[in-house]
């Protein structure tokens, strides 16, 4: 009896053993894919907001399927430029000397050569680094009469290996595609997509969206079968201005351009798992959807409100602004075997908090004068559902500082701190309720003078110590004023 017990308990395992012999030996770093969209806003993803949205975004639905959806997700400023900082950093662009608006395409860096980046952390890891998309972090480009010249301080030098794309956002000049340190044509022509400026011959803003596609899955199948793990900055110039869909895209959305554009752009992250999953990286790729910031006004958001689609959903503003439409945006994680499938997390997120994530997950402790602005949110991938973070710094166009700790939202100064138009009981400080008041109607500083107090020291600390998380004190790059519109009479100090 004894032996047909064993017999049977062989012809029992024998199966999964044999099924545990055939499994792929999986790296053991993961494979990072993250996909950061341009100007997307929360409410245009519909898995985001199923009520007040209307444009189909399969993708990034299934995306959600398969992963987490956070919920309280935020860019370090309400436009681009910063946010990109924080993301390849780890530290706020507000302690640089950009304190307010954006770069150009052909303005000078703004990483610090020597700082350690995302990728430059990885490739210490062992990692192949790839960006391809917009930079806009500056680069220093070669005078028209010297264009077969190679590029300075690109991408390459900030810690990728390879890089393909465009020097800034798809309407600032120069018109041109960028591999490695050189242009793929010299822009010796004149263009214009709402700026002007010179411009390959053969450039077309319509044809980024789907070329930079191209590339990115070219980059996912040349690495794939490659044992050392790799690390894919994909920076989409879309749905940014000029909203320009492809010809198959156009009128899909029934919503105009816009949303069109929203559609390709949810096709080309659909590009890229569909390589993953070919090249069966899959299991071991962690792959991030998000965006820089809230929507443009420019998508024509009167318009898409009175169609029925909200790209802010409940939030107040859109981009540049300081309410929460400017900053917080979509963001959607998959890994599996680590971020249950299906799953939602509430918890206050920034999106420099990529770099001590990639610490966390290399095992390795970031030093003191490095990701300075940065808390790991693996503990939030494998299901911790607690408080990461001790508060999020929100900055818009015009430098405008906000401070999101719990519930808690104050903002240092009166108005939208951008594009969008104020009402009159929003100043001189604004402290609201989320919990109660995500739309940021009702101020209550006045009657919060307690929490006000509190948080002020706060953000004083932030900016004094040169670090919001633990660790010695470091230096900003410039002087930081917080009270940009003069400092309250009701402030501890007095007023400016």
């Amino acid at each position: 009896m004894k032996q047909i017990h064993l017999i049977f308990a062989v012809l029992l395992l024998a199966p999964l053993a044999a099924l545990q012999a055939a499994a792929p030996t999986s790296p053991a770093k993961p494979n990072i894919v993250y996909i950061l969209c341009d100007d997307l806003g929360y409410g245009d993803v519909h898995c985001l907001n199923p009520q007040r949205g209307k444009i189909a975004t399969p993708h990034a639905d299934q995306l959600a399927a398969q992963g987490m959806m956070f919920t309280e997700a935020h860019s370090g400023s309400s436009v681009c430029t910063p946010t990109r900082y924080g993301i390849i950093t780890g530290r706020y662009a507000w302690r640089t000397k950009l304190q307010s608006g954006v770069l150009g395409g052909n303005s000078p860096p703004l990483i610090d050569v020597g700082r350690l980046t995302v990728p430059k952390l990885l490739k210490e890891q062992g990692y192949h680094t790839g960006c391809i998309g917009k930079w806009h972090l500056g680069m220093t480009l070669p005078d028209a009469k010297q264009l077969a010249k190679p590029i300075q301080n690109g991408p390459n030098t900030r810690g990728f290996d390879f890089y393909y794309g465009i020097s800034a956002s798809l309407d600032m000049p120069p018109y041109a595609f960028i591999e490695n340190d050189r242009y793929t044509e010299a822009p010796t022509a004149t263009k214009q997509w709402i700026r002007k400026g010179p411009a390959a011959p053969g450039f077309e803003a319509v044809d980024v969206l789907p070329t930079l596609t191209r590339k990115a899955v070219e980059y996912i199948d040349r690495h794939a079968a490659e044992k050392k793990p790799f690390f894919l900055y994909f920076a989409l110039a879309s749905p940014h201005t000029p909203i320009v869909p492809t010809k198959p895209w156009q009128g899909k959305s029934g919503l105009g351009a816009y949303g069109d554009f929203v559609m390709e752009t949810d096709w080309a992250l659909g590009k890229l798992m569909e390589a993953i999953d070919k090249a069966g990286i899959a299991d071991n790729t962690l792959v991030i959807f998000t965006s820089d910031n809230g929507c443009s006004p420019a998508a024509g958001v009167d318009k898409l409100e009175k169609q029925g689609h909200f790209p802010s959903a409940d939030r107040r503003g859109y981009k540049s602004d300081i309410w929460d439409g400017g900053h917080h945006i979509p963001f959607i994680a998959r890994w599996p075997g680590v971020v249950k499938p299906g799953s939602t997390c509430s918890q206050l997120t920034c999106l420099t908090d990529l770099m001590a994530t990639c610490a966390d997950i290399a095992g390795m402790k970031l030093p003191d004068n490095a990701g300075e602005d940065s808390v790991s949110i693996l503990p939030l991938f494998k299901g911790q559902d607690r408080p990461v973070r001790e508060a999020v710094v929100h900055h818009s166009i015009n430098g405008m500082f906000g401070l999101r700790q719990g519930n808690n939202k104050l903002i240092f100064g009166a108005g939208s701190g951008g594009w969008g138009k104020g009402v009159r009981d929003d100043g001189p400080i604004q402290l609201y309720d989320m919990a109660h008041d995500v739309s940021e109607r009702r101020n209550r500083q006045a009657a919060a003078k307690a929490d006000f107090a509190q948080m002020t020291q706060l953000m004083e600390k932030y900016i004094t110590e040169g670090r919001s998380t633990p660790g010695q004190p470091q230096k900003n790059d410039a002087t930081i004023n917080l009270w940009k519109q003069g400092r309250p009479a009701d402030h501890p100090g007095g007023p400016d």
